[in-house]
């Protein structure tokens, strides 16, 4: 169980931050890039839930966000061990399974792609787009860290993308999407 008496601990005062094993590494590590776009897609995804409202969609965005917890303790957990464990907290198979029966379900009552889908419609909708985008942020960061990482952590990153792209499409609901326009501005 997570225990917090005191927010500032002061430890990080000399621009290192801790990680699971006690271990510490400087803030500008590309591990810690990783592990705050997780955080930033996390808050993304806390809006989203505001513009989406309450229902089974919005349950499953709050399901993700604890996921993606349970992600960045993966990420700040060193070694080359992904098994889940007491001491160890992984993202395991069946969290991106999850995802794509998810991302199925969703997809069955959509019409197919005629172009590419531009960001916005309903406000629920702009708010994944913008939460698809800062979660393949997070992606291209987890990509970039030198130390060997859970290869679930990036399934799960690669798939949450696509479940909010998915989740933005049906948001958007009998209106549809909005679609791009090759070459319509010129």
């Amino acid at each position: 169980m997570v225990r917090l008496n005191r927010i500032y601990t002061r430890t990080g005062d000399n621009g290192t931050t801790g990680l699971v094993d006690g271990s510490r590494v400087p803030k500008s590590a590309p591990l810690m890039d990783a592990i705050g776009d997780v955080d930033e897609a996390n808050t993304a995804i806390g809006l989203a839930v505001l513009a989406v409202g309450e229902g089974a969609r919005a349950d499953a965005l709050a399901r993700i966000q604890n996921d993606l917890f349970d992600l960045g303790a993966d990420l700040a957990t060193p070694g080359p061990d992904f098994e889940p464990s007491e001491m160890r907290l992984r993202i395991v198979a069946t969290q991106v399974e999850r995802l794509e029966r998810e991302i199925d379900a969703m997809n069955e009552t959509l019409p197919p792609l005629r172009s590419f889908v531009l960001p916005g419609g309903t406000a629920a909708s702009a708010a994944l787009h913008l939460a698809r985008a800062v979660a393949r942020r997070a992606e291209r960061s987890a990509v970039r860290v030198a130390e060997p990482l859970n290869p679930q952590v990036l399934a799960y990153l690669n798939r949450l993308s696509d479940w909010l792209f998915v989740a933005a499409r049906f948001a958007n609901g009998p209106e549809g999407d909005v679609l791009w326009k090759p070459g319509a501005t010129r």
